[in-house]
């Protein structure tokens, strides 16, 4: 019986497209990405619609580490929106324990930017950054914010 469980949570993580789960999360890769545990196996989640600020760039830390304030250790739900992006990862929306989007959350406290390319029409998302630049928050203390779509972009042609 708990054999046959494990193989139906692992389906899922596997398939992910249009399913929801609930498992812990057990690490923060950065503001955008995270690892799920479910059934004894690692589910590699892309935040869905937003894109962080990564790691090398300002406020790409301090976007981990609200993630992980939110996310680490907590048992949140999944719902994948898609299978998976070009890495593996499952794109989902993920939600909170206190039934907050954490796609959302991120972008409204101005740690991450709304994504248009991958959710054109999240009108949430979409007054969610415009009333974080309006109030300044988080990355948009400063005055234009480099995003991280062309960020990673001129660091390919560096490379």
């Amino acid at each position: 019986m708990l054999r046959g469980l494990a193989l139906v949570l692992l389906a899922v993580v596997a398939s992910a497209d249009g399913e929801t789960w609930t498992g812990k999360v057990v690490g923060i890769q950065d503001g955008d990405t995270i690892t799920i545990m479910l059934a004894g196996k690692q589910a590699h989640v892309r935040l869905d619609g937003i894109d962080c600020p990564e790691l090398g760039q300002p406020f790409g830390h301090k976007a981990r580490e609200r993630t992980a304030e939110l996310a680490f250790g907590r048992t949140v739900t999944v719902r994948a929106e898609k299978s998976r992006d070009r890495f593996g990862r499952v794109l989902a929306q993920v939600i909170l324990p206190d039934g907050r989007n954490l796609n959302r959350q991120l972008v409204k406290e101005g740690y991450a930017w709304w994504y248009r390319r991958y959710a054109p029409r999240d009108r949430v998302l979409a007054d969610g950054e415009e009333r974080a630049r309006e109030a300044r928050l988080g990355l948009w203390v400063d005055e234009d914010p480099d995003p991280p779509w062309l960020w990673r972009k001129r660091r390919r042609r560096t490379d």
